[in-house]
């Protein structure tokens, strides 16, 4: 098994979940790149950007109670670019109203 440290309990099911979070930021990130290019905001809505940003500072607090140390490294990456993404999609959104 893939760990990073002796003392850090790691199973694949954490590893895999890292994964799918670590891929999950890149795929933010593809959104945030586009906003930042268009520079505008059509048929998004904040509503589930902040949802997601929320439930994601959550599994930063969740995943080491779990022990579950890639899925923490993979959730910051979600947080990262989810709250970029929300604070951008408020910024383009209010200048194009």
């Amino acid at each position: 098994m893939i760990c990073f440290l002796d003392e850090i309990t790691c199973n694949w099911q954490d590893l895999i979940n890292g994964l799918y979070e670590s891929l999950g930021g890149f795929f933010i990130l593809l959104s945030i790149f586009k906003l930042l290019r268009e520079k505008q905001v059509h048929g998004i809505s904040w509503v589930h950007v902040l949802f997601f940003t929320t439930w994601g500072y959550w599994n930063l607090y969740y995943y080491p109670h779990l022990n579950q140390w890639w899925s923490f490294v993979g959730g910051l990456a979600v947080v990262l670019a989810n709250s970029i993404w929300f604070v951008l999609l408020i910024y383009y959104g209010r200048k194009s109203e």
